[in-house]
């Protein structure tokens, strides 16, 4: 009964050494470890891969924001608005649609084609553009700007639905489409590789430098 008692205490001795012990390998060293690689060989990404403006940072290449001025490039829906949101006088925070504002999250409402939430989004989103931007057709709006991301957080868009765009950018901003359409394509990113994924492009990239060309950033 001795004998059966100290083994016990001994296996349990084992367990709580080999618990502590991997903890610290696995919850604090290994991680550590990895972070302190990631920021001596990729030290852009491993701080956000933000961008920065006269020593103020504007938001990062890797999260996209949501903009609603004519001037501006439009992202794709999304369903938090990018955790965008302006501050009342009593202290309510309200999205730049007029919603109150949730509290910061990403994801999406994952409505079924059949919801009828869906259909009314959507169309909304339609007549919204349609009117900022006369000259499209219904029928030529690309999907990505009508669809949300999963994460509701989607930097990119198509390089098709940044062109879409130009003509109201351009005469919102004062700037050529020319030049609109340049800024575009500095900030377009091939395929991987040249076979893999997409060609896509960084908003807020492109609004950095929109904004900067009309100097107001």
């Amino acid at each position: 009964m001795k004998e059966s008692g100290s083994g016990f205490w001994k296996n349990l001795r084992q367990m709580v050494m080999v618990t502590v012990i991997l903890m610290l390998v696995c919850g604090l060293g290994f991680p550590m470890l990895l972070t302190g690689i990631s920021a001596l060989l990729f030290p852009k990404q491993a701080n956000g891969n933000l961008i920065t403006v006269d020593g103020k940072t504007v938001g990062s290449v890797s999260v996209g924001q949501e903009f609603t001025q004519d001037y501006f490039l439009w992202s794709r829906p999304s369903a938090y608005h990018y955790n965008v949101y302006t501050e009342a006088e009593d202290g309510q925070k309200y999205y730049l649609d007029g919603t109150e504002f949730g509290g910061l999250a990403s994801g999406s409402q994952n409505y079924g084609p059949s919801n009828p939430a869906l259909t009314e989004r959507v169309e909304g989103d339609i007549q919204n553009f349609l009117e900022k931007n006369p000259e499209v057709e219904r029928e030529e709006i690309p999907a990505d700007l009508l669809t949300a991301s999963g994460s509701g957080l989607d930097p990119h868009i198509s390089p098709m639905a940044a062109q879409i765009q130009v003509p109201r950018i351009a005469q919102a901003s004062g700037l050529t489409e020319e030049k609109v359409s340049e800024i575009i394509q500095n900030h377009t990113t091939g395929k991987m590789l040249g076979i893999f994924g997409e060609e896509t492009v960084n908003v807020l990239q492109v609004n950095v430098e929109i904004a900067q060309c009309m100097g107001i950033l």
